[in-house]
């Protein structure tokens, strides 16, 4: 059962066996250091995603004093600064921000010096990119000197930006309080607050919230407490952080303690469910992570389950992770979505990304660090077979892109303007994991990795990297690697697995996985190759015994070779669909998915009782985008305007634009229109039905990449 067919060879374009390597330890007296050398003699930090002069200062600490305004969802409130010039000649300090914030004034102190009051300064917005703009704030030329401190306050009031999602008490989860969170990967959060919003400057904060009785308040702070009689909560993140790793959450959320420094937060319907499928993991995988990697840094490890509207599946903010509900309904996705969260702990928090052309320098090793975590915990073929299936979706994408499309560079250049969010894709997790893998193979031994990946999180923790800083300190703690110019091997040089497009050069052997997916492929063969599909050898295959990520990885391939023939659907649908039904909604959406895209409509009912239960964006966009590619688009409206009023703002108008293949403004520049369904309940007005009926169709590429995308399950 372990046999290469059992891990197809299409996933791996180099399994050639490559040398040993010695390594060193921690706590080798020769750990070599970080420290400047010829190597290190490099350009100016350039971040093309950030408007501001942040190379011009020093940012020590910033404090939020924030109040929450639930009934007009505003936050309003003031920002302090405390910066350090460190380039003569500054006349200006400018910062991201964004046009759903209101600049109400801004003042300027000199800590120390013989004037106390603070001085009133002037400043301007101007547009940068539609993803945000610049404030531009006039310093008083006597009092700013490089190396002395200096205060700026602003006071500001900020809406519904793209960091902050207000839900009306009926887009929760118990449908009772309103909720807000805020959202800052990638460059979100300058519409939170004005700031440095760049992964390459890294501060302390401390934060002051006053919102309504009854409301709990969580941040991405190590450090809290609460005044019941102020209703005021008080935040400290006591290690320094980069802005979009600033995060806020406010309503009514209850906790049980899992663990000595683990919590876990959720509305009340909600609590007792995630405590039970979690339990004491959360403990357990941080010991694990910490005997890999070195002590967790940030002292609390809470995860805060939000409602279906949270934009994506995860966000590692230090100290309080957050995860999407709709992933409780499956183990494995959640566990492997919590651990991956965990090894940003390492990963992209403590060691950031300097810029996000990259991002592949938190994803790519967190990745491999959350695989090396299950693999210690779950063992080797658990770990194979997830790997399979992000490989899978990786190769999926490739092929609709091309080998030759930029995105799927480890570093992407990309021009003043480009949103760095759009970049978070399969290339980012699945090339950097390979990567990463490469590194670990060519150093000789993983548990040798193993001591260069604790002594490189120690070198560099708390600081924001670049590319070049990993390689030269990997060539480094590994000097023969170096003296066989390792980094020049032809067909895997380091500059082609950094520059080059396409796919990795290297793929880990996952045949250790050959027992769970060996029998995966057996019955996709059998599915595939024979109409009608002999009976007798189904009958060995008994999925109810099989893993989620089995199931999983069977029904991905299956829809690589969607469309089937109607008497193949009808015979899945026989074997299988009453199954699928009791199962996690990552299965579900599969099956409705090759529902859809065969246009079998014995099942679709099934896909109009998912689309009515599940609101996540994960879940709703790609079956909608289906149903619009194929010859349901009728059906796609009419669910739709049946379920619009339980979808968020932001999800109503993806789904508006996917629908009817426009903006989502009309022609009069104004957002289109909330119908509500007719009489019946059943179906959207006469005319809407015929504007989808006549609109141009959906391209099934587009659609299919989309899917491609979503496999990743994306968390940030």
């Amino acid at each position: 059962m372990a046999e290469l067919h059992q891990a197809p060879t299409s996933l791996c374009c180099c399994r050639k066996s490559l040398p040993d390597s010695g390594g060193r330890c921690s706590g080798d007296s020769g750990r070599p250091s970080a420290g400047p050398g010829p190597e290190s003699q490099r350009c100016p930090l350039v971040d093309v995603a950030s408007a501001s002069n942040f190379r011009s200062f020093q940012l020590r600490h910033f404090h939020l004093d924030l109040r929450l305004n639930f009934a007009v969802k505003e936050m309003s409130g003031w920002l302090v600064l405390d910066l350090v010039p460190v380039q003569p000649g500054v006349c200006s300090l400018i910062l991201d921000s964004h046009p759903s914030l209101l600049i109400h004034s801004i003042d300027c102190k000199v800590p120390g010096a013989r004037q106390q009051e603070p001085v009133s300064l002037t400043y301007r917005v101007d547009p940068f990119t539609d993803y945000g703009s610049s404030l531009s704030i006039s310093l008083p030329t006597a009092a700013v000197k490089p190396g002395r401190a200096v205060q700026i306050t602003v006071r500001y009031t900020t809406t519904d930006g793209p960091a902050i999602w207000w839900l009306d008490s009926e887009l929760t989860c118990g449908q009772v309080r309103p909720l807000v969170f805020t959202q800052g990967h990638s460059v979100c959060n300058r519409s939170f607050f004005p700031c440095f919003d760049t992964p390459a400057v890294k501060s302390t904060y401390t934060a002051t919230v006053r919102v309504p009785e009854g409301v709990t308040v969580l941040m991405s702070a190590s450090r809290s407490s609460y005044s019941k009689q102020d209703r005021v909560f008080q935040f400290s993140m006591e290690f320094p952080v980069p802005s979009y790793l600033v995060a806020l959450v406010a309503g009514e959320l209850q906790h049980v303690d899992v663990g000595p420094r683990s919590r876990v937060w959720a509305e009340p319907c909600l609590l007792s469910c995630a405590v039970k499928k979690l339990g004491g993991s959360v403990e357990r995988w941080l010991g694990v992570a910490e005997d890999l990697f070195g002590p967790y840094l940030w002292g609390r490890c809470d995860i805060v389950f939000l409602p279906p509207s949270f934009p994506i599946v995860a966000m590692e903010n230090p100290c309080l992770t957050f995860i999407i509900a709709s992933i409780l309904e499956s183990s494995e996705f959640l566990l492997i979505d919590v651990i991956h969260e965990i090894a940003h702990g390492w990963f992209g928090n403590a060691v950031t990304n300097a810029t996000w052309e990259e991002m592949w320098l938190s994803e790519g090793l967190a990745t491999y660090a959350q695989r090396r975590i299950t693999t210690e915990a779950y063992g080797e073929p658990f770990t194979c077979l997830e790997t399979v299936v992000r490989l899978d979706a990786l190769h999926r994408q490739l092929r609709l892109l091309g080998d030759n499309n930029p995105v799927s560079r480890l570093q992407v250049k990309f021009e003043s303007g480009v949103n760095p969010s759009t970049l978070m894709n399969l290339f980012t997790y699945e090339k950097g994991f390979c990567f990463v893998s490469y590194l670990s193979e060519i150093s000789g031994d993983v548990r040798r990795f193993d001591c260069f990946l604790r002594d490189y999180i120690s070198e560099f923790k708390f600081k924001s990297v670049v590319a070049q800083d990993l390689i030269d300190y990997f060539l480094s703690y590994f000097p023969e690697l170096k003296d066989t110019a390792v980094a020049q091997r032809e067909g895997l040089e380091f500059e082609r697995w950094l520059s080059g497009c396409g796919p990795p050069p290297y793929e880990p052997d996952l045949s250790a996985g050959g027992a769970l997916i060996g029998p995966v492929q057996d019955l996709c063969d059998l599915w595939r190759n024979a109409d009608p599909p002999d009976l007798e050898a189904l009958a060995t295959f008994d999925l109810s015994t099989w893993s989620t990520f089995q199931i999983v990885l069977f029904l991905d391939r299956m829809l690589d070779h969607s469309p089937l023939p109607h008497s193949v659907m009808a015979s899945l649908s026989d074997s299988y669909s009453s199954l699928f039904d009791g199962l996690n909604a990552e299965v579900q959406i599969r099956w409705l998915q090759m529902v859809v895209r065969n246009s079998f409509y014995p099942d679709l009912p099934r896909v109009r009782a998912f689309l009515h239960k599940h609101t996540s964006r994960m879940y709703t966009v790609p079956l909608y985008e289906d149903l619009v590619a194929g010859v349901m688009k009728c059906v796609a409206v009419e669910i739709f305007y049946q379920t619009q009023r339980r979808l968020h703002p932001n999800l109503r108008r993806t789904l508006q634009q996917i629908l009817f293949q426009t903006s989502s403004t009309n022609q009069n520049g104004s957002a289109l229109p909330v119908v509500p369904p007719s009489s019946s309940g059943s179906t959207p007005p006469q005319e809407l039905t015929a504007a989808v009926a006549t609109a141009s169709p959906g391209g099934a590429t587009g659609t299919t990449a989309a899917i491609a995308l979503r496999n990743v399950n994306v968390s940030a």
